[in-house]
């Protein structure tokens, strides 16, 4: 159970310090909670998509959650639900828009599957103002280059609005993960503003050489450099001038998993911090980038 030791009560005079007005956290998960309860089965139980699993230290009811990101001076996050079958992403989108609504600071998000209708309902959350959405190649097993996608990508790259892909292979290798199957969509739609999740962990250098080729395309920090992270799948020393530059470019955000880490979210801010990569670089990772993103 995450206590104020765990150090989340100082996170404010954190971002105080670097003369910021709050976090934008880009990868936060809020679901339906039936649905919820199942995700964190998985996580407490491990399995084919989750290998061991791990203790969630937010397991918490959704008010106290929400609660706590106000604590923490979390300004904008999105609740990030995704859909890893047929039938389910319009009744999800329906759901996040509605917590939107009813949750200061929450942004509009959505998400999709490759399923007939899909452009229809990618293009309505558009219209309703969807700003963020979220796919999960590895949990949804599906492949980003199939047909009735083309119809989804192109107009997400005309609108601008960031895509969260979980296109690598944390936590166990499954579905259409590593970098060749998000790098053939983006060269089909060079202008798609993809973010990829968890910096592409462990698969970080390709995923870095996509950022670094495509103008729209960037990394968010989620549960990387972390203590956790790092006894498995530890960042690469060499890609930290990579890392630092992509940074002041406007090509990570901050983005932490909450509430489904195994550690409290101070901790995250911990592992940018002693990165070492200067003041400006965790302004722009913890705020700017975020703010010109959304």
């Amino acid at each position: 159970m995450v206590t104020e030791r765990d150090s989340d009560a100082r996170v404010p005079d954190w971002w105080r310090g670097l003369g910021l007005p709050g976090l934008i956290d880009l990868h936060v998960h809020f679901l339906p909670e039936r649905m919820e309860r199942r995700v964190w089965h998985h996580f407490h139980h491990g399995g084919p998509l989750m290998g061991e699993g791990w203790p969630i230290a937010y397991e918490w009811p959704v008010e106290r959650r929400v609660e706590r990101l106000r604590e923490l001076g979390v300004r904008s996050f999105p609740a990030l639900a995704y859909a890893h079958r047929p039938g389910m992403a319009a009744d999800l989108n329906a759901w996040t828009f509605g917590f939107a609504r009813r949750t200061p600071g929450c942004l509009p998000s959505a998400t999709f599957y490759p399923e007939p209708g899909v452009a229809k309902y990618v293009r309505a959350a558009l219209d309703d103002g969807a700003r963020i959405f979220k796919v999960h190649l590895q949990v949804g097993g599906f492949d980003p280059r199939v047909p009735e996608l083309d119809e989804v990508w192109g107009p997400l790259a005309e609108a601008g609005v960031p895509v969260v892909v979980h296109a690598s292979s944390i936590p166990v290798p499954g579905g259409y993960v590593g970098e060749e199957p998000i790098s053939e969509v983006l060269r089909r739609h060079p202008r798609l503003r993809v973010v990829i999740a968890h910096m592409g962990m462990p698969e970080y250098e390709p995923f870095f050489e996509l950022a670094a080729r495509y103008e729209r395309v960037a990394l968010d920090t989620t549960m990387a450099f972390t203590d956790f992270s790092e006894r498995g799948m530890p960042f690469p020393e060499r890609l930290r001038p990579a890392l630092l530059d992509l940074g002041l470019a406007g090509k990570v955000v901050l983005g932490s998993d909450f509430p489904t880490i195994p550690y409290p979210y101070a901790h995250q801010l911990d592992a940018l911090a002693r990165l070492d990569l200067g003041d400006d670089w965790l302004r722009a990772v913890c705020w700017s980038n975020g703010m010109a993103m959304i």
